[in-house]
């Protein structure tokens, strides 16, 4: 059974057809790339994915069970995390907090217990303080718990998008354009830590990403969307051949080293 499945998926704007009869199927495990040109339609479909937007039409399964017009905060607890191109952190917040603020929906303790600081409440913050640790252990950013989210370098706040993501212990991570904004360094540890999250988390990961070293060095499968409609699908190395995809997404003549 497929983690997750999109039939038919379409979206309109108005007159503006954003997305147009896209299908996808993701095996557990699985780590695909959803690329294309700036417009295509790629973050519309991840909006879809977790109910930002409404469906013009289409199907979306997850666990085989439908997911339409379910409400984003559903979607998350029932197993699908993202993140998303404008790193959306809680920038005033420690990068601790920045992790806790997920567990938080699932504390046993009630509103008597908080004000009077009842030992309910203090084991409970410590068992989420550390769940939080450790994933800030997992992606390397336990050394700055206390640090302001702000004051982080950019590939760390990308990291601590990705473990607050992980934190809702997800089957499913969207990641939209994890690496905008790096630098080669960054990059390379970056296709490191997807593979490490695959692994590690036993997550199943969909990616949109630009820098085609990224999604040819990490991505099993690509999907390719070009104003909206998928123009290629298959293995990284078939898809770099594609002559559709040479010339929407790279430009004529452009080949890929």
């Amino acid at each position: 059974m497929p983690v997750l499945e999109v039939r038919g998926l379409s979206k309109d704007f108005g007159g503006l057809k954003a997305v147009n009869n896209f299908n996808l199927t993701l095996e557990e495990g699985e780590i695909v790339g959803l690329i294309g040109p700036n417009g295509a339609g790629k973050t519309t479909v991840f909006n879809l994915i977790t109910g930002i937007f409404p469906v013009t039409s289409g199907e979306i399964r997850f666990l085989d069970r439908s997911i339409l017009g379910l409400k984003p905060y559903k979607i998350a607890q029932l197993g699908i995390a993202r993140t998303f191109q404008n790193i959306r952190l809680f920038k005033q917040c420690s990068v601790l907090d920045n992790v806790r603020t997920v567990f938080h929906p699932k504390i046993k303790y009630g509103l008597v217990d908080a004000i009077l600081h009842t030992r309910r409440y203090h084991a409970e913050e410590e068992r989420v303080t550390a769940m939080s640790m450790a994933l800030l252990e997992t992606m390397s950013l336990a050394d700055r718990a206390e640090m302001q989210a702000m004051n982080l370098p950019y590939g760390d706040q990308r990291r601590l998008e990705i473990a607050r993501a992980l934190a809702g212990e997800p089957k499913v991570l969207l990641l939209d354009e994890p690496a905008a904004g790096m630098n080669p360094s960054e990059v390379g540890k970056l296709v490191e830590l997807i593979r490490f999250i695959r692994n590690h988390f036993q997550v199943t990961i969909l990616l949109i990403e630009h820098q085609m070293g990224v999604v040819m060095n990490v991505c099993e499968r690509l999907e390719v969307l070009d104003f909206g409609e998928t123009i290629a699908a298959g293995r990284p190395e078939e898809i770099r051949d594609n002559p559709k995809v040479l010339e929407a997404y790279l430009g004529k003549g452009v080949t890929v080293a």
